[in-house]
């Protein structure tokens, strides 16, 4: 019972943001509305002042009360939360250079690694060091970015240590780790009713002292529950990247966004998910809601992997999680493109792309099926007991990497009909380099024994041509589909084979009741060749013989600067065989005034 000591943080949080707003500070560390910030008037903004000193007095209030023993690795915990409020305190105040701010964000990390919490499921001390520090640094940041919205990083927060002090009470047992998320929950609940008012705007923001200070320490807590003491599972792996996906997934999608637009990560802007989902049609608090849900889904479901401490269980749930969140990241993706468009609303919020799922669900397939090809290939069936138990500890990484791939290539944005070099490009790469990605995890944290290490490349090659196939079969469907339906269509003879030629072959072929049945080019050497399926039947000098031989219904004429003389001749042929003839002509640079007449300016 001594632990609930840490509920002291609740009111030390809510006096201090009390007392402060009745305070000068009120009016003098103010928040001023700007073009990339969401709020509309002045706000104060030393929120994160009443979170830290809850978050203070929960933990050494319990500590004083026996609820665990104070270790170096807690002081180094608690040290860099102090460094990073006081930090974010100074930039709330005066703006630090972002260079300054990260340094400080990699003492802070440095100084957790140095005191004893570290990733223990790497066996290299120097990398797992460096994969710490980067989670902490990353996590912080990514609260950071989180706070664009009212009520929204404390809620997150909140709900992130609730599940922590559960995992503490029922998976890791852990008074420490109980204290601290108790701390950090009362903390932010003790903020948020000056955050996230019913009726009203927020009387006070947390500033980067406050989102600095959730996020480093839910981070901390990360790899003390989890990875600091974590097995071999995948379901302990997971815990607090599921638990904090939220967060992760607005990060990445800003991230992205931002670097594609050519701005600074850092630099504030209105594309977070929060304020798409608004612009979607959910209201402010709605918003905050959908999200909240979300992260306690994902909680849940984390938690339960571990309580059921199921390799299978834990391999499938994080198929469906996965699935799910490629499809709401896709869904924010597209929701700039939809804004004010038909259907837009509330319970369009909720709804998903069926073909993407469709997608996504053939490719969960296929690679799970190349995992199993390569295995069999690789190992026979069903091998080793050692590797049995590597393939299950590395198919739920495999398939996290390929979808963390899959999305930055552009796998998802392409039609799978107009498939090409491009896309099998693209598919090559992503699995190639998730496949590294993979392998890199595999050799540092575990003891491959007789797993061999060419596995991988048998997987990326079959994983490779799977999905490439999967990607053309729906175009060579199409194609064979449309093949079928127009051979009743009108039938067409192109003259010329050069780029224009080619360019009105595909238009042809994709449309309906359009069948080209051959090219006539005077290239020699693409006599009797393809070009994009459909036969070079023959030259201008024979064109009264072909159309003779495969009487069409017209004859498109796409070398309209061709000398006169053979012009003359298809003309003429066509005019004897009562064939009608056109010409096509690739204008690229025609003038707009000539094109939509003459009152454009």
């Amino acid at each position: 019972m001594s632990t609930l000591a840490a509920a002291a943080a609740f009111p030390a949080a809510a006096l201090a943001v009390w007392i402060l707003l009745r305070s000068p500070f009120a009016r003098r560390l103010v928040a001023a509305p700007t073009a990339d910030r969401w709020h509309e008037r002045a706000t104060p903004l030393f929120g994160g002042v009443g979170i830290f000193l809850g978050l203070t007095a929960g933990i050494w209030i319990a500590a004083a009360a026996d609820a665990f023993p104070v270790t170096k690795e807690l002081g180094g915990i608690y040290g860099g939360i102090a460094l990073l409020f006081l930090a974010g305190l100074v930039d709330d105040v005066r703006a630090l250079p972002p260079l300054a701010k990260l340094l400080l964000q990699f003492a802070a990390g440095g100084l957790v690694v140095a005191t004893g919490t570290n990733v223990h499921l790497v066996h290299s001390g120097v990398l797992a060091g460096a994969i710490a520090v980067i989670w902490l640094v990353g996590m912080t940041n990514a609260f950071n970015l989180l706070d664009n919205m009212d009520g929204l990083a404390a809620t997150l927060a909140a709900i992130a240590f609730a599940f922590f002090a559960i995992d503490a009470v029922s998976v890791h047992p852990s008074h420490t780790i109980l204290a601290l998320a108790l701390a950090g929950a009362l903390a932010c609940a003790g903020f948020l009713p000056f955050n996230l008012r019913p009726h009203g705007k927020a009387l006070v923001f947390m500033g980067d002292s406050g989102s600095q200070v959730l996020g480093f320490t839910l981070a901390a807590l990360g790899l003390s529950a989890s990875w600091k003491v974590a097995g071999t599972t995948i379901a302990t792996f997971l815990l607090p990247i599921l638990i904090l996906a939220v967060p992760i997934l607005d990060t990445t999608l800003v991230t992205i966004v931002r670097l594609l637009e050519g701005r600074p990560v850092y630099q504030g802007g209105r594309d977070h998910s929060s304020h798409r989902l608004v612009r979607f049609g959910l209201s402010e608090k709605h918003a905050v809601l959908l999200l909240a849900l979300i992260a306690t889904a994902l909680g849940a479901t984390s938690l339960a992997y571990n309580v059921l401490d199921d390799q299978r269980i834990a391999l499938v749930g994080m198929l469906v999680t996965f699935f799910l969140l490629v499809q709401f990241a896709s869904f924010l993706a597209d929701v700039e493109h939809r804004v004010g468009g038909e259907g837009a609303g509330t319970l369009n919020a909720f709804s998903v792309h069926s073909r993407r799922l469709v997608e996504v669900l053939v490719d969960f397939v296929l690679v799970i099926g190349a995992f199993a090809a390569a295995y069999a290939v690789r190992f026979g069936w069903p091998g080793t007991v050692n590797q049995r138990h590597i393939a299950e500890l590395t198919l739920p990484i495999l398939i996290g990497a390929r979808v963390l791939a899959f999305v930055p290539f552009g796998l998802y944005r392409s039609i799978w009909r107009y498939a090409g070099s491009r896309d099998l490009a693209a598919i090559a790469s992503a699995v190639a380099v998730s496949e590294v990605v993979t392998l890199a995890y595999m050799a540092v944290t575990q003891n491959l024994g007789d797993f061999s290490r060419s596995f991988f490349i048998v997987d990326a090659l079959l994983c490779s041509a799977a999905i490439g196939a999967s990607r053309l079969a729906e175009r060579a469907l199409v194609t064979g589909l449309h093949s079928y339906r127009s051979r009743t269509g009108r039938r067409t003879i192109i003259v010329g084979a050069g780029r224009t030629g080619r360019s009105l072959l595909r238009e042809l072929r994709e449309t309906a009741g359009e069948r080209v049945i051959g090219l006539v080019d005077d290239n020699p050497s693409l006599r009797r060749r393809r070009v994009h399926g459909v036969p070079v039947i023959g030259g201008t000098h024979e064109i009264g013989r072909l159309l003779e031989r495969f009487a069409p219904d017209v004859v498109l004429v796409t070398i309209p600067d061709a000398p006169r003389e053979r012009l003359d001749g298809v003309v003429a042929a066509c005019a004897a065989a009562s064939i009608p003839c056109r010409f096509v002509r690739r204008d690229i640079d025609l003038d707009p005034r000539v094109a939509l007449g003459a009152g454009v300016e």
